[in-house]
């Protein structure tokens, strides 16, 4: 039972280097795009008290490349020290941030661009075997993350948004409908799960432990539009048998009757997807659902949301060299033929998509297309320790936050690998959040 991410055990200072400047040239890339293909009050408006200014976001990001590639790596001088405590995430909530004497769209982009071209300069610069922080590039690697993660949060400011479409991007290539197994079975026994030697995997991610669970089955793939609406039709929302105390206490509260977008329009169901309004296509998998209604809706099905141990297990696991792999597929970085990831789509792509991303078990769509519910809630492995700063993963520990596994179509590779996790409120709707089902296997079948 070994780390898998003990593959690349040496890697050139030039390879580290150009894989950093890859990363963050491809964030930098993506947040132009988001923030050049709106302008004026889309750019300093509030569209949800949930969501920051687009503007915000994007001061954010050079304010936080600045503070760690600038100041910390290299020991910089600060640039507009006045702004830090504006762009600071724990001193003013979302619902604050437009009343704050933000930078202006132009200043934003002009500070984001003096802080890139300083940066890059840095990256020349850096030897890559000093001290934690520079050691494999990694903290290059947690800008560029740290930058594809506001870049998927403006990505649902973009969703929340009401106008006309302002994105656009090619569907899926379109597949049979699939017909497999709807379940896999995953054997019982120990795995590794978390990492100790990914280099740019986060604090929460780490180390790499033992952990054991009994034998179960796993949903092959995500569960689809077409059987979330059965559960619809059957008047899931409307018996308490399938929620929990707080699940049906909040969709009472809030006439939640369906996931967040979608409205019924005569015998059918319309979604709203980035501005276009379209029926709701029965095959991809189901988005914008809470982990109230992912959890009523495994109720209503006879099954369970999977522990995070399972999901990664059924994630990870290769029984034939009894180890975990980086991701589903193996050790190779993510391509366009294992998972739907980095906004190359805009929506999920169908149920039973990207046979080559499968895992050796045969489950399919871990990676990319939706973030799954857990039933778990965000603790710290057996051994953590923040890094490098309390504030990214340790704060949130606890029953409050439900663990997201697996990344969705609007998570780039960098922020996305097996490992990986993400957490959020029950009640969250608005992030592209689906699920798959579990239920435990029986001591025969074991």
């Amino acid at each position: 039972m070994t780390d898998p991410t003990d593959a690349p055990a040496t890697t050139t200072a030039e390879a580290l280097r150009e894989r950093a400047l890859t990363t963050l040239v491809t964030a930098r890339e993506r947040t132009t795009l988001l923030t050049s293909c709106v302008e004026g009050p889309d750019l300093t408006a509030q569209v949800s008290p949930l969501m920051s200014p687009l503007v915000w976001d994007l001061a954010h990001i050079g304010n936080q490349e600045e503070q760690w590639l600038l100041r910390a790596v290299a020991g910089q001088e600060a640039i507009r020290p006045e702004i830090d405590s504006l762009y600071d995430a724990f001193e003013h909530p979302r619902s604050e941030r437009p009343s704050l004497p933000l930078l202006s769209p132009a200043e934003a982009r002009r500070y984001a661009s003096d802080v890139r071209g300083r940066a890059l300069d840095v990256l020349e610069a850096t030897a890559f075997d000093g001290t934690r922080l520079t050691e494999a590039g990694f903290a290059f690697g947690m800008i560029a993350q740290h930058e594809q993660q506001h870049d998927e949060t403006m990505l649902i400011t973009h969703q929340l948004r009401k106008g006309p479409q302002a994105l656009t991007a090619p569907d899926p290539d379109p597949v049979p409908l699939f017909t497999g197994p709807a379940e896999v079975l995953v054997p019982g026994g120990p795995f590794a799960m978390g990492t100790s030697t990914e280099p740019w995997a986060l604090d929460n991610e780490r180390p790499a432990h033992r952990r054991e669970v009994a034998p179960y089955f796993i949903d092959t793939v995500p569960v689809t539009n077409g059987a979330y609406r059965a559960f619809i039709d059957d008047g899931g929302y409307d018996d308490p048998r399938w929620w929990t105390p707080e699940g049906w206490d909040h969709i009472r509260r809030h006439a939640v009757t369906a996931p967040l977008f979608w409205r019924r329009d005569g015998g059918q169901w319309l979604r709203r997807r980035f501005g276009v309004t379209e029926a709701v296509p029965a095959d991809e998998p189901v988005l914008h659902v809470c982990w109230y209604e992912a959890d009523a809706y495994a109720r209503w099905a006879g099954r369970r949301l999977p522990t995070e141990a399972e999901w990664e297990k059924a994630a990870r696991y290769d029984p034939a060299g009894d180890r975990a792999m980086r991701y589903p597929w193996g050790d190779a970085d993510p391509g366009p033929e294992h998972a739907n990831l980095g906004q190359r789509h805009l929506r999920p792509a169908p149920a039973g998509s990207y046979p080559a991303g499968e895992s050796p078990l045969g489950v399919r769509q871990l990676i990319g297309d939706v973030w799954e519910w857990t039933s778990s809630d965000f603790t710290p492995y057996p051994g953590f320790r923040a890094f490098p700063y309390k504030e990214y993963s340790e704060v949130f520990f606890g029953p409050e936050y439900k663990v997201l596994r697996g990344g969705s179509f609007a998570v780039d590779a960098v922020a996305c690998r097996g490992t990986f996790r993400n957490w959020d409120y029950p009640v969250r709707r608005q992030i592209f959040s689906g699920f798959r089902t579990a239920r435990s296997a029986s001591a025969e079948v074991a």
